[in-house]
């Protein structure tokens, strides 16, 4: 398989990835407030999975993430699901995304499909050990597993997302530098013919969840070939452009960013207070690629309207 975020920027200055799953679902009326989260809507309502992924591609999207962030094998079964059944789940989660973009490119007239050029890609998410505890643990990263039992944890899932025909994996939200290094030696090993983006999860713009420097980890990575693209997801929008010049500094791969939009969850209430920021996508982003990033998105809170705002920029 080619390393097809390579081959699209060869034509295009910069890619849009799409935005956040679990926030769309809500307004399909998905109950996410639980264990499963967004994956809750694999198993009560497929058809809202499709109707998301189709809104971002509308949007402007030339990558699509799999909803596979808590679709994970060990999670259903503990619900009572059967392992087959579970890995269907993650299979499911592919087509209905291959689906949307399939649905999304035929309705285009022939002048629109040649404008859009690029098939847009199906991203298939691969999210570290800690948001399988669901405690928030993926934005700590303190846990501590061997090589082998984080390959064991990942190993089914990505099998999975690879043989329903992912264009790549999406390594994301990883706050764990032992982690992210299992994962890679991972790919290499048993997935030689894949490629992934890897992104961090950081607690400030020089350095991972777990404390480990930044750019210690990117300069690691420089040198792996199936690591496509490096950067970050879901942090504040604020992070992203001193992040972004501190990655390109140590690194000549593509850099990738899909922030949150900065609202304030709080657990006790179960509610959302508005990001008093500000700037808007379309504030921010000729900041982000004057600063080296070329593939933008969106994390937690944002919508296709952001999306919208990064494509119209990116494809001006």
């Amino acid at each position: 398989m080619a390393d097809l975020i390579s081959e699209n920027l060869k034509n295009k200055s910069g890619l849009v990835v799409d935005g956040a799953m679990a926030t769309e679902l809500e307004k399909h009326d998905v109950d996410t407030d639980n264990e499963l989260w967004s994956a809750t809507a694999l198993i009560e309502n497929p058809e809202a999975i499709t109707a998301v992924h189709k809104s971002y591609f509308q949007a402007g999207a030339d990558v699509a993430i799999t909803n596979t962030y808590q679709a994970n094998i060990e999670r259903f079964i503990q619900l009572g699901l059967s392992k087959k059944a579970s890995q269907q789940l993650i299979i499911k989660a592919v087509k209905l995304a291959q689906k949307a973009r399939t649905e999304y490119f035929d309705s285009l007239t022939k002048n629109e499909r040649q404008k859009r050029a690029e098939f847009p890609l199906i991203a298939g998410s691969v999210v570290p050990y800690g948001a399988y505890l669901a405690d928030g643990s993926e934005y700590r990263g303190d846990y501590d597993l061997s090589i082998q039992e984080y390959q064991d944890f990942h190993r089914s899932r990505m099998s999975l997302l690879d043989k329903a025909g992912v264009d790549l994996f999406a390594f994301e939200t990883q706050p764990n530098f032992a982690e992210t290094k299992a994962l890679v030696e991972l790919i290499r090993a048993e997935f030689p013919k894949q490629y992934a983006w890897l992104t961090f999860s950081i607690k400030d713009p020089l350095t991972l969840c777990d404390g480990t420097s930044l750019q210690t980890a990117v300069k690691y990575f420089n040198v792996f070939e199936q690591v496509s693209a490096i950067g970050v997801n879901c942090t504040t929008l604020e992070n992203i452009e001193e992040t972004v010049k501190n990655i390109r500094a140590v690194t000549d791969k593509p850099i990738i960013v899909y922030p949150n939009n900065g609202d304030v969850y709080d657990p006790k209430t179960k509610t959302w207070t508005p990001n008093p920021q500000a700037d808007t996508f379309a504030d921010l982003v000729p900041k982000w690629v004057k600063a080296g990033a070329q593939l933008i998105g969106g994390c937690c809170r944002t919508t296709p309207t952001d999306i919208k705002q990064i494509a119209d920029y990116l494809n001006r």
